[in-house]
């Protein structure tokens, strides 16, 4: 099963919840940073950008290597290559090892732009208004609601999320958002 959502949408959250109920959850962005720390990709990533993305813990300094890629395409695309395939493998390899569970999850913001909706049985998106996606962010991370704007459209739309989605979870309140989620499973199950 795939959970995606926007920035704020609350997706890690319902990641949480359904940890809660003993469902084995891929939190791609968690991963994604444990991955980069394998040192065989530390050492792809210093070779394609130089030992200054190298911190004083030997391990990558984020923001340098955050202010190489951001805003510069070519620069992205190159530490995709290094980074997406080994999530990829690390992934595959954590399907294997959750392939007597009935439900595993992917979650990720980028589930459709990845492709890796293609994977998944059933596509659970998260949305929230606008104004509750940007409080969320501001108290979460130290930004700005321009910068938190500019990801937002950065990001496919709520309405195509939903179009291409087999459940959505309006995620405003908790204790209703944790009673949708409750209802998607147990149908699922059944």
């Amino acid at each position: 099963m795939g959970l995606t959502g926007g920035i704020g949408s609350g997706k890690t959250t319902v990641a949480n919840y359904m940890q809660s109920k003993g469902i084995p959850v891929y939190i791609s962005d968690v991963e994604a940073k444990r991955v980069m720390d394998f040192p065989e990709i530390i050492s792809k990533i210093v070779k394609e950008f130089g030992i200054d993305v190298i911190g004083t813990n030997n391990l990558l300094d984020r923001e340098k290597l955050a202010a190489i890629v951001f805003n510069n395409p070519d620069q992205l695309k190159k530490l995709n290559a290094i980074v997406h395939p080994a999530v990829k493998e690390h992934f595959d390899n954590w399907v294997l090892s959750n392939k007597n569970q009935s439900i595993i999850v992917k979650e990720t913001a980028i589930l459709f732009e990845s492709g890796s909706y293609k994977d998944c049985d059933v596509i659970i998106s998260v949305v929230a208004p606008l104004e509750t996606r940007i409080s969320r962010v501001i108290k979460r991370d130290t930004t700005t609601r321009e910068k938190i704007l500019q990801r937002i459209n950065n990001q496919l739309s709520d309405e195509e999320r939903i179009e291409r989605s087999n459940y959505v979870i309006n995620n405003e309140n908790f204790d209703n958002t944790k009673q949708k989620v409750d209802e998607i499973l147990n149908s699922l199950k059944n």
